[in-house]
């Protein structure tokens, strides 16, 4: 994996530090969804180093209060909020706690998706309920957190960031559901892009390729799905969630991004060229 001591690559991890040193989010609140694992996790990491404060949800608190320790164990600063996105109570909850803690909302970072999205079924023996919880996480989530931070993110001119998938772009064999969901993302980012422009808010989708704790099971299980995978990737090799993920969220949820809305910024070292 790149970023490791004896990896040629290492170097573009010092220049990611080296952003992050100059604290782009500094001042700001951002509040991410799913964020004690994987990407989330990778992703919230980020957003503290540069600086902001991060509201980490999950489902456990236990489990997002393990993501805030390292946060503030490396100077940053954050905070828990339990939240199930399928809830618009807790999402509501969640999104006003933030706001009463740090005093404003600058950025919605909404990773959740489905604990079962790599769960492979053909569509003959898929159940209903398999579709059901998809749709909860991946496109109802998504419109309710959506209008419960609205009027946070108009006050700060901020920014909501989705987090989909290049299956919901090419589509996935065996994993309709999710594919579906995905796709649905990525209209609903364009949408409300032009929608919320006029307000000030940015509006975006984030679709990576990287290193998960279920892809990483799942190699194991399959001595052959690294290379598969490598094979596919122009750069040969698969991204880390906090070094190469990571900052492109910071990007979107940054001033520097001021003039980008209703993208799809495709992070897989250039697996998807044919976008």
């Amino acid at each position: 994996m790149p970023g490791s001591a004896d990896d040629p690559l290492a170097g573009p991890a010092a220049a990611i530090a080296a952003v992050a040193d100059r604290k782009p989010l500094a001042g700001r609140t951002v509040l991410v969804t799913g964020a004690a694992a994987g990407v989330g996790r990778g992703i919230t990491l980020a957003l503290g180093a540069a600086g902001a404060s991060v509201v980490v949800t999950a489902r456990r608190k236990e489990a997002g209060a393990a993501v805030a320790d390292e946060i503030t164990a490396a100077g940053g600063i954050a905070d828990v909020a339990v939240c199930d996105v399928t809830s618009p109570d807790e999402v509501a909850a969640a999104l006003a706690a933030a706001v009463e803690r740090f005093g404003r909302l600058d950025a919605v970072v909404h990773n959740a998706t489905s604990r079962r999205s790599s769960e492979p079924v053909d569509l003959e023996h898929a159940p209903v309920d398999l579709w059901n919880e998809h749709a909860a996480v991946g496109s109802v989530a998504t419109y309710t957190l959506a209008r419960a931070a609205y009027p946070y993110l108009k006050a700060t001119a901020g920014s909501y960031l989705v987090l989909t998938s290049p299956a919901g772009m090419q589509g996935s064999a065996n994993l309709s559901f999710y594919a579906a969901a995905k796709g649905g993302q990525r209209g609903f980012v364009k949408s409300l892009a032009r929608e919320w422009g006029p307000d000030g808010i940015r509006v975006n989708g984030l679709a990576p390729l990287a290193v998960t704790p279920a892809l990483e099971n799942a190699m194991r299980l399959d001595p052959t799905m690294e290379r598969r995978i490598t094979d596919l990737i122009p750069m040969r090799w698969i991204g880390d969630t906090e070094t190469d993920i990571g900052p492109c969220a910071v990007f979107l949820c940054s001033a520097a991004s001021r003039y980008v809305t209703g993208q799809t910024l495709v992070v897989s070292g250039g697996r998807m060229t044919a976008l």
